[in-house]
């Protein structure tokens, strides 16, 4: 399989500032959460990690299927709204994305 036709994931970091976990599980629990599903970003997991980070998991059929999935999501006016709030309440330091394939042995293909 070429990286074009298999399948990826895409683990994604928030690095949360001190005090703001809770509001960053309010937003993905009542808002991002239906947003991406919306846009066929499917989510495997969120976790909380000791390091005060959030971290999700998303399964894309390709990389060009990703491209396109979060190019609709960012062209979606509930998506700058949603964004725009964000940015006010300030609850993140930075964000992380990383696009990973699995091995030929993996269980999760």
């Amino acid at each position: 399989m070429t990286a074009e036709t298999s399948r990826v994931f895409e683990l994604r970091v928030y690095h949360v500032l001190p005090g703001k976990m809770p509001a960053v599980e309010a937003q993905f629990r009542d808002a991002w959460a239906q947003l991406l599903d919306k846009h066929n970003l499917k989510v495997v997991g969120y976790w909380e990690a000791e390091d005060n980070t959030f971290v999700y998991i998303v399964a894309h059929k390709s990389r060009g299927d990703a491209k396109k999935n979060w190019d609709a999501l960012r062209a979606d006016p509930e998506y700058l709204a949603l964004k725009k709030s964000e940015m006010a309440d300030k609850t993140l330091d930075k964000v992380d994305s990383t696009y990973m394939e699995p091995t030929e042995f993996s269980p999760m293909r």
